[in-house]
């Protein structure tokens, strides 16, 4: 995955930091909660091992169609 572009998104919550990791590729988005506290590079880190995961599952399903099923 090193070869891959990854953007991350950092937004102040409180106390607490949201970080999204963004694989440009594939636009696969995953979002971890990190202490304030956290320095950005441990904060990138928690996330790119996040992203790297769900790159490593495959694709997800894709969500069912709404509605009533009898």
């Amino acid at each position: 995955m090193s070869d891959r572009d990854v953007l991350f998104e950092f937004v102040q919550m409180g106390q607490q930091m949201r970080v999204a990791a963004i694989d440009a590729a594939t636009g696969t988005e995953v979002v971890v909660i990190t202490p304030l506290n956290a320095t950005r590079l441990q904060m990138q880190r928690v996330a790119l091992a996040k992203l790297r995961r769900k790159l490593e599952q495959g694709p997800d399903r894709p969500a069912p169609p709404p509605g009533k099923f009898a």
